[in-house]
């Protein structure tokens, strides 16, 4: 079991130094849950595959589900990712932002994480992107929960399911409830598809690649 520690960290303006030992952890193959625009999420290097596994025990969740990403910028999701003009449409038109875009993965990509593809998106969020930014690398964007519990909004809520599990939560008080992010899959063919509608309305992602895409 591991010792979890908990550290406030300001919503809006994380301080450098809280920032710097998270990455640490982060670069060092730990477990740490920061604030996400919608939930409190548990992240991890992406490209590390043991610590991949590592939030699959922590959550309990069985290996084979694909793990989302967040990344920093373009140039980092590049390492990962085969990035079309049309996902490039994308992320200068909502990113940072509540969209997930789905592409074929790179080889740098652990097959633990996702075995064909890559789920990724750029945080709004002042901590997320902060973390990443000075982490260095992708960093796993997974909920903060036990597989099948819902979404937790406070650190409170998070330690009740994965103190022991982890080894940082950082704490940005209580988050607001707002919509998942909505999700673009280039891999299920040659048209790429809205697989869930969320913060972003299906309009609008119609509007940015005109009939280049159809929704489930």
């Amino acid at each position: 079991m591991l010792k979890t520690k908990t550290i406030r960290v300001h919503a809006e303006k994380p301080a450098s130094s809280v920032i710097e030992d998270a990455a640490e952890l982060i670069r060092q193959g730990g477990l740490v849950v920061y604030p996400t625009e919608s939930a409190y999420a548990l992240g991890c290097n992406a490209l590390d595959g043991d610590a991949v596994k590592k939030v699959f025990e922590a959550k309990r969740r069985p290996l084979g589900t694909p793990l989302p990403i967040i990344v920093s910028d373009e140039e980092m999701w590049e390492k990962c990712a085969f990035l079309d003009e049309r996902a490039k449409k994308l992320i200068k038109e909502f990113l940072p932002g509540p969209l997930t875009i789905a592409l074929r993965k790179k080889a740098i990509v652990p097959d633990t994480l996702n075995p064909r593809a890559i789920a990724a998106r750029i945080s709004s969020n002042p901590v997320a992107r902060a973390l990443v930014e000075r982490a260095g690398v992708p960093i796993a964007a997974t909920s903060a929960n036990v597989s099948g519990k819902p979404h937790h909004y406070t650190a409170k809520q998070v330690m009740k399911d994965l103190a022991g599990r982890v080894n940082l939560v950082l704490d940005a008080g209580t988050l607001p409830r707002r919509q998942l992010s909505t999700i673009v899959d280039f891999t299920l063919g040659p048209i790429p598809r809205i697989t869930r509608v969320g913060a972003i309305p299906e309009k609008a992602i119609l509007r940015v690649l005109s009939a280049e895409v159809v929704a489930d």
